[in-house]
């Protein structure tokens, strides 16, 4: 509410209204359909990091981006495509050299950031309902300064994607060499949705079509930039969709490899 201290001259006061809100509507579900469901998928994925266990399909070789590259001396060696440089401490995820730079690309995302504002802090949790904050400091101090490093993020999330690509590739196999079953579909689908929402980033777009002048004389930057601007509009919706497609290769991956289901296969 404007104060008398900065309200211009001649204007009149506000209204002094006792609600916290004049909305009648369920501005509240939105807000909690996110908590649930990045906290079910938060919940999930903790559990799978440390359960260090479950990961790796010898016969096929299939292995979740959950543990992707695995970097400790409990890793399986086939699994350890980079080397094992980490000890084997329950604490330290086995993917831990990637890990950490998707978490962080993924919190300093437009979307979830705007996600887990408006729903985890209430920051606001809606249009037209005040923030649950009594002061606003923006992202100028630690820890959402490291909001405007978002950028660089992006460049470690670029370079992962193309580790879950080889992940993919290496995967067509069997123990009679090539070989094509479920796994692989969902493996390559998965990373296919991985570059969608990694390339559809506010970031990217900037990247490819920022500091030029004259887009006619970048015809090729000026196509990728269309094509990346048609993507950006679906960014939340990619954001979502990943999420699942991470859970539902993991959880596979785990399925077969702890015996629970074969993998269908196509050939071989």
């Amino acid at each position: 509410m404007t104060s008398s201290a900065t309200r211009p001259r001649g204007a009149r006061a506000r209204a002094a209204i006792a609600a916290k809100t004049l909305r009648t509507d369920r501005w509240w579900l939105a807000p909690l359909i996110t908590v649930i469901g990045l906290g079910a998928w938060i919940t999930y994925a903790t559990v799978r990091v440390f359960m260090h266990d479950y990961y790796w399909v010898e016969e096929f070789h299939y292995l979740t981006p959950f543990y992707s590259p695995c970097v400790t001396d409990r890793c399986i060696a086939e699994a350890s495509h980079f080397g094992q440089y980490l000890p084997g401490w329950w604490i330290i995820p086995d993917a831990a050299f990637t890990l950490p730079f998707l978490l962080l690309f993924r919190l300093t995302c437009y979307y979830y950031r705007k996600a887990y504002y408006r729903s985890f802090w209430l920051s606001p949790p809606a249009c037209a309902v005040p923030d649950g904050h009594a002061s606003y400091g923006g992202e100028t101090r630690f820890p959402l300064i490291v909001q405007n490093s978002h950028r660089y993020f992006f460049y470690f999330a670029a370079i992962i994607s193309l580790i879950n690509t080889w992940d993919a590739i290496a995967a067509f196999r069997s123990p009679e060499g090539f070989g094509f079953g479920l796994g692989n579909l969902i493996l390559v689908g998965n990373v296919v949705m991985l570059w969608a929402y990694t390339i559809s980033c506010h970031s990217c777009r900037h990247i490819i079509g920022g500091r030029l002048k004259h887009f006619s004389k970048h015809p090729v930057r000026y196509r990728a930039w269309g094509f990346v601007s048609w993507l950006n509009v679906r960014h939340m919706q990619l954001a979502w969709i990943t999420l699942g497609t991470l859970a539902l290769t993991d959880f596979y991956v785990m399925s077969v490899a702890a015996g629970w289901i074969s993998d269908l296969r196509f050939i071989n």
